[in-house]
């Protein structure tokens, strides 16, 4: 019985919402462009024309940092930026749970690009004074797909802890993330990131059974950095100018195809009916053993296996490959699209900007599957499925529990995108 796996609650989360006078919309990154990034014809050009076709819409936010002229890029901005975010998260979360502080156990916190003394986890140890003995943990560098690693590792903890609970927050630092040289590989990142962040109870504790929103059922985790091409498509470094970004490789979407293909060869004999399993047995029976190159591998049909999926929002490219591949409908990527549109690629975040929309829609009922699904740097795919406890009913704009970002939005979408 000690031995046996305890059930992890997913008791609650938040989402960030950033404040209006943080929005920029195209008009304003248009105009703002050449003056603030100091860029020549046509890099301007090249990024205007990025950001038209990249699914964002005319909401999202900037930090105030790059809001500034000339931009504000200190150690100071970048830190309010990312405090500003956990704690709002935090604050909704705490407000939304009725948990307390000094109930929390274990604390995760990831952010990829910025990593200050002391650390994040710190931070937010000192803001709510969290008790001594917690085991916290700090994630960098790990890209997009930590969200689901943290996650991970927050549910290993909670197997070996007994009763206690668990905090998982993934955010994002523009400030200092953000490229000012021409290099067009490092460029896109400045048209595709925006300001967010989620907070996200998790327990062992069978108190938070009815309260508890979702369980986790399953965490896959598969890593390609072996392979140098893909170690190398998404690669922090220095332009030819000195100048520090993120350069994202013309291979990115054909590794990512490949760690895609990877990780639901793992998680499909653990969620798929016989079927489809069956299927795809046949067809890798038939490439391998017989060596018959011609046969094309199957790829199973999921929406046998979840009713919701949380594609990570990392561009419209993403969402249009993933939407192929997995043969899904519209309405199955609706909330990856809408969350690009609105929040834009919040990284790690925005598979939980995602839930939060479906559960605006009012879409998530009882036993309902979620599979949320992210790619990352190095190169990683990394999912994790969730079955509802209950049905999640939508906040109500009266409601004073805030904590999803959609709840005074949310009858404006889905709305139609530019093709």
């Amino acid at each position: 019985m000690r031995k046996r796996s305890r059930t992890i609650y997913l008791v609650d989360f938040a989402c960030y919402r950033p404040p209006s006078h943080l929005q920029v919309s195209s008009e304003i990154y248009f105009r703002d462009i050449k003056r603030v990034y100091s860029l020549n014809e046509s890099s301007a050009e090249f990024q205007r024309r990025i950001l038209e076709r990249s699914g964002l819409g005319e909401e999202t936010c900037l930090p105030e940092g790059l809001h500034a002229t000339p931009p504000n890029r200190s150690l100071e901005i970048a830190r309010k930026e990312t405090e500003q975010v956990m704690f709002g998260a935090l604050d909704d979360l705490f407000s939304a749970t009725n948990a307390k502080p000094q109930e929390i156990g274990i604390l995760v916190v990831n952010c990829s690009l910025f990593n200050p003394t002391p650390s994040l986890s710190d931070v937010i140890i000192n803001k709510y004074k969290l008790q001594s003995n917690i085991k916290s943990f700090d994630l960098g560098g790990m890209g997009c797909s930590a969200g689901v690693i943290a996650v991970d590792l927050a549910k290993g903890l909670l197997q070996v802890h007994q009763n206690t609970c668990a905090i998982v927050l993934s955010t994002e630092n523009l400030t200092l993330r953000a490229y000012f040289g021409d290099n067009k590989s490092m460029m896109v990142t400045n048209c595709l990131f925006r300001v967010g962040g989620a907070a996200i109870l998790l327990s062992n504790r069978n108190q938070y059974k009815r309260q508890a929103k979702y369980k986790l059922v399953h965490t896959v985790r598969t890593h390609h950095g072996s392979d140098d091409e893909a170690y190398n498509c998404v690669h922090q470094h220095e332009d030819d100018a000195g100048k520090l970004g993120v350069s994202l490789s013309k291979t990115l979407m054909p590794v990512a195809g490949l760690a895609l293909k990877t990780n639901i060869a793992t998680l499909g004999p653990l969620v798929l009916p016989l079927c489809e399993q069956l299927r795809f047995l046949i067809t890798m029976v038939s490439k391998k053993i017989f060596n018959n190159l011609k046969t094309k591998t199957y790829i199973p049909d999921f929406k046998f296996a979840f009713e919701h999926f949380c594609i990570h929002a990392g561009g419209r490219g993403i969402i249009d490959e993933m939407e192929k591949n997995l043969k899904l409908s519209r309405i199955h990527v609706e909330a990856s699209r809408m969350t690009l549109h609105r929040f834009g690629n919040t990284s790690s975040s925005s598979i939980w900007y995602e839930l939060a929309y479906m559960e605006a829609k009012g879409r998530m009922r009882k036993n309902d599957r979620v599979w949320q699904i992210a790619l990352g740097s190095g190169f990683k795919c990394n999912s994790a499925v969730w079955v509802a406890l209950k049905n999640v009913k939508p906040s109500s704009l009266h409601d004073s529990k805030k904590g999803n970002p959609w709840k005074d939005c949310i009858h404006k979408y889905p709305v139609e995108l530019r093709v």
